[in-house]
Protein backbone atom coordinates (compact mmCIF):
# COMPACT_ATOMS: atom_id res chain seq x y z
CA UNK A 1 0.00 0.00 0.00
CA UNK A 2 2.82 2.38 0.92
CA UNK A 3 4.53 1.61 -2.43
CA UNK A 4 1.31 2.34 -4.34
CA UNK A 5 0.99 5.70 -2.59
CA UNK A 6 4.64 6.45 -3.36
CA UNK A 7 3.88 5.81 -7.03
CA UNK A 8 0.89 8.18 -7.13
CA UNK A 9 2.97 10.88 -5.44
CA UNK A 10 0.97 11.14 -2.22
CA UNK A 11 3.34 9.52 0.26
CA UNK A 12 7.04 8.99 0.72
CA UNK A 13 8.08 7.80 4.21
CA UNK A 14 11.27 9.86 3.89
CA UNK A 15 9.50 13.13 3.16
CA UNK A 16 10.11 16.05 5.49
CA UNK A 17 6.77 16.78 7.18
CA UNK A 18 5.82 19.99 5.38
CA UNK A 19 7.53 18.96 2.15
CA UNK A 20 5.21 15.96 1.83
CA UNK A 21 2.57 15.90 -0.86
CA UNK A 22 -0.05 15.04 1.79
CA UNK A 23 0.30 18.54 3.25
CA UNK A 24 0.39 20.42 -0.02
CA UNK A 25 -3.40 20.69 -0.26
CA UNK A 26 -6.28 21.96 1.85
CA UNK A 27 -7.64 19.32 4.21
CA UNK A 28 -11.06 17.82 3.39
CA UNK A 29 -13.81 19.75 5.16
CA UNK A 30 -17.02 17.97 4.13
CA UNK A 31 -16.57 15.19 1.57
CA UNK A 32 -15.30 11.92 3.07
CA UNK A 33 -11.60 11.39 2.11
CA UNK A 34 -10.78 8.71 -0.46
CA UNK A 35 -7.17 7.89 0.45
CA UNK A 36 -5.18 7.07 3.55
CA UNK A 37 -2.64 9.45 5.01
CA UNK A 38 0.55 8.87 6.94
CA UNK A 39 -0.16 9.08 10.71
CA UNK A 40 2.47 11.75 11.39
CA UNK A 41 1.20 13.92 8.55
CA UNK A 42 -2.45 13.64 9.58
CA UNK A 43 -1.41 14.49 13.12
CA UNK A 44 0.65 17.49 12.02
CA UNK A 45 -2.23 18.91 9.97
CA UNK A 46 -4.76 18.59 12.79
CA UNK A 47 -2.26 19.82 15.39
CA UNK A 48 -1.74 22.97 13.32
CA UNK A 49 -5.48 23.65 13.09
CA UNK A 50 -5.73 23.36 16.89
CA UNK A 51 -3.30 26.27 17.19
CA UNK A 52 -6.24 28.47 16.23
CA UNK A 53 -8.01 27.58 19.49
CA UNK A 54 -7.44 29.81 22.47
CA UNK A 55 -4.70 28.90 24.93
CA UNK A 56 -6.56 26.91 27.60
CA UNK A 57 -4.27 28.15 30.39
CA UNK A 58 -5.26 31.74 29.57
CA UNK A 59 -8.94 30.88 29.48
CA UNK A 60 -10.20 32.58 32.63
CA UNK A 61 -13.83 31.98 31.66
CA UNK A 62 -13.89 28.23 32.18
CA UNK A 63 -14.52 26.45 35.46
CA UNK A 64 -12.89 23.31 34.05
CA UNK A 65 -9.36 22.11 34.71
CA UNK A 66 -6.71 23.17 32.20
CA UNK A 67 -3.63 21.76 33.96
CA UNK A 68 -2.95 18.22 35.10
CA UNK A 69 0.04 16.42 36.54
CA UNK A 70 1.95 14.08 34.17
CA UNK A 71 0.62 11.05 36.05
CA UNK A 72 -2.92 12.08 35.10
CA UNK A 73 -1.96 11.96 31.42
CA UNK A 74 -0.47 8.49 31.91
CA UNK A 75 -3.59 7.17 33.64
CA UNK A 76 -5.78 8.60 30.87
CA UNK A 77 -3.65 6.71 28.35
CA UNK A 78 -3.94 3.55 30.46
CA UNK A 79 -7.73 3.83 30.39
CA UNK A 80 -8.37 4.95 26.82
CA UNK A 81 -9.92 1.57 25.97
CA UNK A 82 -11.91 1.07 29.19
CA UNK A 83 -15.68 1.54 28.88
CA UNK A 84 -17.04 2.78 32.21
CA UNK A 85 -20.33 0.96 31.69
CA UNK A 86 -18.74 -2.49 31.19
CA UNK A 87 -18.48 -3.24 34.88
CA UNK A 88 -18.29 -6.98 34.27
CA UNK A 89 -15.39 -6.53 31.85
CA UNK A 90 -13.58 -3.92 33.96
CA UNK A 91 -14.48 -4.81 37.55
CA UNK A 92 -11.59 -2.88 39.11
CA UNK A 93 -12.62 0.31 37.34
CA UNK A 94 -16.12 -0.26 38.72
CA UNK A 95 -14.66 -0.80 42.20
CA UNK A 96 -12.70 2.45 41.95
CA UNK A 97 -15.87 4.32 40.93
CA UNK A 98 -17.60 2.88 44.03
CA UNK A 99 -14.70 3.98 46.22
CA UNK A 100 -15.03 7.53 44.91
CA UNK A 101 -18.76 7.54 45.70
CA UNK A 102 -18.06 6.36 49.25
CA UNK A 103 -15.32 8.96 49.73
CA UNK A 104 -17.61 11.72 48.51
CA UNK A 105 -20.27 10.49 50.93
CA UNK A 106 -17.72 10.91 53.71
CA UNK A 107 -16.70 14.35 52.43
CA UNK A 108 -20.32 15.54 52.23
CA UNK A 109 -21.39 14.06 55.60
CA UNK A 110 -23.78 11.42 54.29
CA UNK A 111 -25.58 9.40 57.01
CA UNK A 112 -24.11 6.10 58.13
CA UNK A 113 -24.87 3.20 55.82
CA UNK A 114 -24.52 2.42 52.11
CA UNK A 115 -23.81 5.46 49.92
CA UNK A 116 -26.04 5.86 46.87
CA UNK A 117 -24.54 7.69 43.92
CA UNK A 118 -22.85 7.47 40.55
CA UNK A 119 -20.32 9.09 38.29
CA UNK A 120 -21.60 10.96 35.24
CA UNK A 121 -20.09 12.68 32.23
CA UNK A 122 -20.26 16.01 34.04
CA UNK A 123 -22.18 18.06 36.54
CA UNK A 124 -25.00 18.82 34.11
CA UNK A 125 -25.90 15.14 33.74
CA UNK A 126 -25.60 14.78 37.51
CA UNK A 127 -27.95 17.75 37.98
CA UNK A 128 -30.45 16.19 35.56
CA UNK A 129 -30.48 12.99 37.61
CA UNK A 130 -30.91 14.90 40.86
CA UNK A 131 -33.74 16.94 39.39
CA UNK A 132 -35.42 13.88 37.91
CA UNK A 133 -35.35 12.15 41.30
CA UNK A 134 -37.07 15.20 42.82
CA UNK A 135 -39.79 15.00 40.20
CA UNK A 136 -40.34 11.23 40.52
CA UNK A 137 -40.58 11.41 44.33
CA UNK A 138 -43.08 14.29 44.10
CA UNK A 139 -45.17 12.39 41.54
CA UNK A 140 -45.23 9.28 43.72
CA UNK A 141 -46.35 11.27 46.75
CA UNK A 142 -49.07 13.10 44.78
CA UNK A 143 -50.39 9.86 43.30
CA UNK A 144 -50.51 8.27 46.75
CA UNK A 145 -52.61 11.25 47.90
CA UNK A 146 -54.88 10.99 44.86
CA UNK A 147 -53.77 14.41 43.58
CA UNK A 148 -52.84 15.52 40.02
CA UNK A 149 -49.21 15.49 38.83
CA UNK A 150 -49.49 17.72 35.77
CA UNK A 151 -48.08 21.00 37.13
CA UNK A 152 -44.68 20.41 38.78
CA UNK A 153 -42.41 23.38 39.43
CA UNK A 154 -38.79 23.79 40.51
CA UNK A 155 -37.37 26.80 42.35
CA UNK A 156 -33.82 28.00 41.66
CA UNK A 157 -31.81 31.16 42.00
CA UNK A 158 -30.15 32.67 38.90
CA UNK A 159 -28.75 29.52 37.31
CA UNK A 160 -26.80 28.54 34.23
CA UNK A 161 -28.35 26.71 31.34
CA UNK A 162 -28.33 23.11 32.63
CA UNK A 163 -31.33 23.76 34.92
CA UNK A 164 -33.18 25.48 32.09
CA UNK A 165 -32.54 22.32 30.06
CA UNK A 166 -33.82 20.12 32.86
CA UNK A 167 -37.10 22.00 33.27
CA UNK A 168 -37.69 22.12 29.52
CA UNK A 169 -36.79 18.48 28.83
CA UNK A 170 -38.87 17.12 31.72
CA UNK A 171 -41.84 19.49 31.50
CA UNK A 172 -41.31 21.28 34.79
CA UNK A 173 -42.20 24.93 35.40
CA UNK A 174 -38.98 26.78 36.19
CA UNK A 175 -39.43 29.36 38.93
CA UNK A 176 -36.13 31.20 38.70
CA UNK A 177 -35.64 33.91 41.32
CA UNK A 178 -34.59 37.06 39.44
CA UNK A 179 -31.76 39.38 40.48
CA UNK A 180 -32.91 42.82 41.60
CA UNK A 181 -32.10 45.81 43.80
CA UNK A 182 -28.55 44.64 44.39
CA UNK A 183 -29.65 41.10 45.34
CA UNK A 184 -27.81 38.66 43.10
CA UNK A 185 -28.64 35.42 44.94
CA UNK A 186 -31.48 33.21 46.11
CA UNK A 187 -32.79 34.23 49.55
CA UNK A 188 -35.12 32.34 51.91
CA UNK A 189 -37.74 35.07 51.59
CA UNK A 190 -37.80 34.84 47.80
CA UNK A 191 -37.94 31.03 47.93
CA UNK A 192 -40.97 31.01 50.21
CA UNK A 193 -42.85 33.38 47.90
CA UNK A 194 -42.68 30.73 45.15
CA UNK A 195 -43.38 27.53 47.09
CA UNK A 196 -46.65 25.63 46.74
CA UNK A 197 -47.92 22.05 46.74
CA UNK A 198 -46.57 21.53 43.19
CA UNK A 199 -42.98 22.44 44.08
CA UNK A 200 -40.83 19.36 43.51
CA UNK A 201 -37.78 20.92 45.16
CA UNK A 202 -35.53 23.92 45.69
CA UNK A 203 -32.03 24.08 44.13
CA UNK A 204 -29.52 26.40 45.80
CA UNK A 205 -26.20 26.76 43.95
CA UNK A 206 -22.90 26.52 45.78
CA UNK A 207 -21.14 29.04 43.59
CA UNK A 208 -23.47 31.04 41.35
CA UNK A 209 -22.09 31.02 37.83
CA UNK A 210 -22.46 34.76 37.25
CA UNK A 211 -20.65 36.05 40.34
CA UNK A 212 -19.13 33.08 42.22
CA UNK A 213 -21.02 33.49 45.52
CA UNK A 214 -22.52 30.63 47.51
CA UNK A 215 -26.28 30.68 47.94
CA UNK A 216 -27.46 30.32 51.58
CA UNK A 217 -28.32 26.62 51.71
CA UNK A 218 -28.79 26.43 55.49
CA UNK A 219 -30.95 29.55 55.65
CA UNK A 220 -33.15 28.19 52.86
CA UNK A 221 -33.34 24.82 54.62
CA UNK A 222 -34.36 26.48 57.90
CA UNK A 223 -37.05 28.47 56.09
CA UNK A 224 -38.42 25.30 54.49
CA UNK A 225 -38.42 23.59 57.90
CA UNK A 226 -40.54 26.44 59.23
CA UNK A 227 -42.82 26.25 56.17
CA UNK A 228 -43.41 22.56 56.79
CA UNK A 229 -44.17 23.18 60.46
CA UNK A 230 -46.75 25.82 59.50
CA UNK A 231 -48.34 24.27 56.39
CA UNK A 232 -47.32 20.63 56.15
CA UNK A 233 -45.53 21.22 52.83
CA UNK A 234 -42.39 19.07 52.79
CA UNK A 235 -40.16 20.45 50.04
CA UNK A 236 -36.73 18.83 49.55
CA UNK A 237 -33.46 20.49 48.57
CA UNK A 238 -31.03 19.45 45.85
CA UNK A 239 -27.72 21.30 46.10
CA UNK A 240 -25.99 22.20 42.83
CA UNK A 241 -22.45 21.93 44.12
CA UNK A 242 -20.88 21.99 40.67
CA UNK A 243 -17.93 24.05 41.93
CA UNK A 244 -18.44 24.55 45.64
CA UNK A 245 -18.92 20.86 46.36
CA UNK A 246 -15.17 20.39 45.95
CA UNK A 247 -14.23 23.70 47.61
CA UNK A 248 -16.32 24.24 50.75
CA UNK A 249 -15.33 20.93 52.44
CA UNK A 250 -11.67 22.00 52.38
CA UNK A 251 -11.77 25.81 52.62
CA UNK A 252 -15.02 26.50 54.50
CA UNK A 253 -15.56 23.26 56.50
CA UNK A 254 -17.80 25.02 59.03
CA UNK A 255 -20.30 25.97 56.33
CA UNK A 256 -23.42 23.79 56.57
CA UNK A 257 -24.66 23.09 53.07
CA UNK A 258 -24.47 19.30 52.60
CA UNK A 259 -26.06 16.17 54.08
CA UNK A 260 -25.63 17.63 57.58
CA UNK A 261 -28.93 19.34 56.71
CA UNK A 262 -31.66 16.66 56.71
CA UNK A 263 -33.64 18.50 54.03
CA UNK A 264 -30.75 18.11 51.53
CA UNK A 265 -31.69 14.94 49.64
CA UNK A 266 -29.12 15.03 46.82
CA UNK A 267 -25.96 16.82 45.67
CA UNK A 268 -24.24 17.11 42.31
CA UNK A 269 -20.69 18.26 41.68
CA UNK A 270 -18.15 18.44 38.86
CA UNK A 271 -15.08 16.29 39.22
CA UNK A 272 -13.50 18.14 36.31
CA UNK A 273 -13.86 21.54 37.97
CA UNK A 274 -12.46 21.91 41.47
CA UNK A 275 -12.33 18.14 41.82
CA UNK A 276 -9.19 18.62 39.65
CA UNK A 277 -9.91 15.75 37.24
CA UNK A 278 -9.70 15.91 33.43
CA UNK A 279 -12.79 16.93 31.49
CA UNK A 280 -15.63 14.45 31.48
CA UNK A 281 -16.61 13.46 35.03
CA UNK A 282 -19.34 14.58 37.42
CA UNK A 283 -20.93 13.05 40.51
CA UNK A 284 -24.39 12.83 42.04
CA UNK A 285 -25.13 11.41 45.50
CA UNK A 286 -28.43 10.86 47.31
CA UNK A 287 -28.82 11.19 51.05
CA UNK A 288 -30.23 7.68 51.41
CA UNK A 289 -31.11 4.87 49.05
CA UNK A 290 -34.82 5.69 49.40
CA UNK A 291 -34.18 9.17 47.97
CA UNK A 292 -33.35 7.61 44.60
CA UNK A 293 -36.63 6.36 43.11
CA UNK A 294 -36.45 2.72 42.10
CA UNK A 295 -37.80 3.48 38.63
CA UNK A 296 -34.62 5.47 37.90
CA UNK A 297 -32.47 2.37 38.44
CA UNK A 298 -31.88 -0.01 35.54
CA UNK A 299 -30.48 -3.49 35.97
CA UNK A 300 -28.64 -4.20 32.74
CA UNK A 301 -27.72 -7.71 31.62
CA UNK A 302 -24.70 -6.78 29.56
CA UNK A 303 -21.56 -8.66 28.61
CA UNK A 304 -22.22 -11.44 31.09
CA UNK A 305 -23.16 -9.40 34.16
CA UNK A 306 -26.27 -7.93 35.76
CA UNK A 307 -25.32 -4.34 36.56
CA UNK A 308 -27.01 -1.42 38.27
CA UNK A 309 -27.11 1.59 35.96
CA UNK A 310 -28.33 5.06 36.98
CA UNK A 311 -26.71 7.52 34.58
CA UNK A 312 -28.39 8.99 31.48
CA UNK A 313 -25.40 8.17 29.30
CA UNK A 314 -24.27 4.65 28.61
CA UNK A 315 -20.84 3.98 27.08
CA UNK A 316 -18.22 6.46 28.26
CA UNK A 317 -14.51 6.35 29.10
CA UNK A 318 -13.30 5.28 32.51
CA UNK A 319 -10.14 7.37 32.65
CA UNK A 320 -11.66 10.45 34.25
CA UNK A 321 -13.07 8.38 37.13
CA UNK A 322 -9.70 6.68 37.64
CA UNK A 323 -8.03 10.10 37.68
CA UNK A 324 -10.57 11.32 40.24
CA UNK A 325 -9.48 8.51 42.52
CA UNK A 326 -5.84 9.37 41.81
CA UNK A 327 -6.50 12.93 43.00
CA UNK A 328 -8.24 11.70 46.15
CA UNK A 329 -5.21 9.50 46.93
CA UNK A 330 -2.60 11.99 45.78
CA UNK A 331 -3.97 15.02 47.62
CA UNK A 332 -6.26 14.01 50.46
CA UNK A 333 -7.92 16.74 52.49
CA UNK A 334 -4.59 18.42 53.14
CA UNK A 335 -3.57 18.59 49.49
CA UNK A 336 -6.95 19.77 48.23
CA UNK A 337 -6.90 22.51 50.85
CA UNK A 338 -3.42 23.64 49.73
CA UNK A 339 -4.35 23.70 46.06
CA UNK A 340 -7.61 25.58 46.59
CA UNK A 341 -6.16 28.05 49.09
CA UNK A 342 -3.56 28.96 46.45
CA UNK A 343 -6.45 29.73 44.08
CA UNK A 344 -8.11 31.92 46.69
CA UNK A 345 -4.84 33.81 47.25
CA UNK A 346 -4.65 34.54 43.52
CA UNK A 347 -8.28 35.68 43.55
CA UNK A 348 -7.61 38.03 46.49
CA UNK A 349 -4.59 39.47 44.67
CA UNK A 350 -6.67 40.10 41.56
CA UNK A 351 -9.48 41.78 43.50
CA UNK A 352 -7.03 44.03 45.33
CA UNK A 353 -5.15 45.04 42.18
CA UNK A 354 -8.35 45.68 40.26
CA UNK A 355 -9.69 47.88 43.04
CA UNK A 356 -6.46 49.88 43.05
CA UNK A 357 -7.12 50.98 39.47
CA UNK A 358 -10.10 53.01 40.64
CA UNK A 359 -11.96 51.99 37.49
CA UNK A 360 -14.17 49.18 38.78
CA UNK A 361 -16.46 48.18 41.60
CA UNK A 362 -15.87 44.63 42.83
CA UNK A 363 -19.03 42.50 42.80
CA UNK A 364 -17.40 39.47 44.43
CA UNK A 365 -13.82 39.27 45.69
CA UNK A 366 -13.32 35.51 45.94
CA UNK A 367 -13.76 35.23 49.73
CA UNK A 368 -13.34 31.52 50.52
CA UNK A 369 -15.99 31.68 53.24
CA UNK A 370 -18.59 33.09 50.85
CA UNK A 371 -17.93 31.55 47.46
CA UNK A 372 -15.59 30.07 44.90
CA UNK A 373 -12.19 31.56 43.88
CA UNK A 374 -13.67 33.91 41.32
CA UNK A 375 -13.50 37.69 41.00
CA UNK A 376 -16.30 39.63 39.34
CA UNK A 377 -16.59 43.38 38.79
CA UNK A 378 -18.42 46.14 36.95
CA UNK A 379 -17.22 49.48 35.62
CA UNK A 380 -17.45 52.22 38.22
CA UNK A 381 -20.36 54.51 37.48
CA UNK A 382 -19.76 58.17 36.65
CA UNK A 383 -16.27 57.76 35.22
CA UNK A 384 -15.66 59.34 31.79
CA UNK A 385 -14.74 56.06 30.10
CA UNK A 386 -15.16 55.65 26.36
CA UNK A 387 -15.12 51.85 26.45
CA UNK A 388 -17.20 48.99 27.81
CA UNK A 389 -16.24 45.74 29.51
CA UNK A 390 -16.92 44.10 26.15
CA UNK A 391 -14.23 46.30 24.58
CA UNK A 392 -11.85 45.36 27.39
CA UNK A 393 -12.55 41.64 26.92
CA UNK A 394 -11.97 41.99 23.18
CA UNK A 395 -8.70 43.89 23.67
CA UNK A 396 -7.38 41.32 26.14
CA UNK A 397 -7.89 38.62 23.52
CA UNK A 398 -5.07 40.21 21.51
CA UNK A 399 -2.77 39.02 24.30
CA UNK A 400 -4.43 35.59 24.46
CA UNK A 401 -6.53 36.24 27.60
CA UNK A 402 -10.13 35.07 27.65
CA UNK A 403 -11.83 37.17 30.33
CA UNK A 404 -15.58 37.06 29.71
CA UNK A 405 -17.87 40.07 29.93
CA UNK A 406 -21.61 39.44 29.98
CA UNK A 407 -24.89 40.91 31.12
CA UNK A 408 -26.73 39.54 34.15
CA UNK A 409 -30.03 37.62 33.88
CA UNK A 410 -33.64 38.61 34.62
CA UNK A 411 -34.25 42.13 35.97
CA UNK A 412 -30.55 43.07 35.67
CA UNK A 413 -30.12 42.61 31.92
CA UNK A 414 -28.66 46.11 31.53
CA UNK A 415 -25.80 45.47 33.98
CA UNK A 416 -22.59 44.17 32.40
CA UNK A 417 -19.99 42.51 34.58
CA UNK A 418 -16.70 40.75 33.97
CA UNK A 419 -15.42 37.67 35.76
CA UNK A 420 -12.18 35.79 36.27
CA UNK A 421 -12.35 32.17 37.41
CA UNK A 422 -9.17 31.21 39.28
CA UNK A 423 -8.38 27.53 38.84
CA UNK A 424 -5.41 25.39 39.79
CA UNK A 425 -2.48 26.72 37.77
CA UNK A 426 -3.60 30.38 37.74
CA UNK A 427 -0.67 31.63 39.80
CA UNK A 428 -0.20 35.07 41.32
CA UNK A 429 2.58 35.71 38.77
CA UNK A 430 0.20 34.89 35.92
CA UNK A 431 -2.39 37.18 37.54
CA UNK A 432 0.16 40.02 37.72
CA UNK A 433 0.79 39.70 33.98
CA UNK A 434 -2.96 39.85 33.33
CA UNK A 435 -3.30 43.01 35.46
CA UNK A 436 -0.49 44.67 33.47
CA UNK A 437 -2.21 43.76 30.21
CA UNK A 438 -5.49 45.16 31.51
CA UNK A 439 -3.80 48.45 32.39
CA UNK A 440 -2.19 48.52 28.96
CA UNK A 441 -5.60 47.98 27.36
CA UNK A 442 -7.06 50.93 29.28
CA UNK A 443 -4.09 53.10 28.22
CA UNK A 444 -4.75 52.07 24.63
CA UNK A 445 -8.40 53.15 24.88
CA UNK A 446 -7.30 56.51 26.28
CA UNK A 447 -4.86 57.02 23.42
CA UNK A 448 -7.31 55.73 20.82
CA UNK A 449 -10.81 56.75 21.93
CA UNK A 450 -13.58 54.36 20.87
CA UNK A 451 -16.37 56.04 18.96
CA UNK A 452 -18.66 53.01 18.87
CA UNK A 453 -18.26 50.63 21.83
CA UNK A 454 -18.79 46.93 21.26
CA UNK A 455 -22.05 45.28 22.27
CA UNK A 456 -22.29 41.90 23.99
CA UNK A 457 -23.26 40.19 20.73
CA UNK A 458 -20.36 41.75 18.83
CA UNK A 459 -17.71 41.14 21.45
CA UNK A 460 -18.05 37.46 22.25
CA UNK A 461 -20.04 34.29 21.93
CA UNK A 462 -19.68 33.71 25.67
CA UNK A 463 -22.92 32.73 27.38
CA UNK A 464 -23.85 30.87 30.55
Amino acid sequence: MAEEREQDGLFDPNDETYGAADLSAILPKSGFPEKERAPRLAYAAIHDELLLDGNARQNLATFCQTWEEPEIHKLMDDCIDKNMIDKDEYPQTAEIEARCVRMLGDLWHAPEGPITGTSTTGSSEAAMLGGLALKRRWEARRKAEGKPTDKPNLITGPVQICWHKFTRYWDVEHREIPMENGRLLMTPEEVLKLCDENTIGVVPTLGVTYTGEYEPVKAVSDALDDLQARTGLDIPIHVDGASGGFLAPFCAPELEWDFRLPRVKSINASGHKFGLSPLGVGWVLWREDKDLPEEMVFWVNYLGGNMRDIALNFSRPGGQVICQYYNFLRLGRQGYRKVHEACYRSAAFLAEELEKTGLVDIVFDGDMKKGIPAVSWKLKEGLPTNYTLFDLADRLRSRGWQVPAYTLPANCEDQAIQRILVRNGVSIDLCSLLIEDMKAAVDYFRAHPITKPLTEDEASGFHH
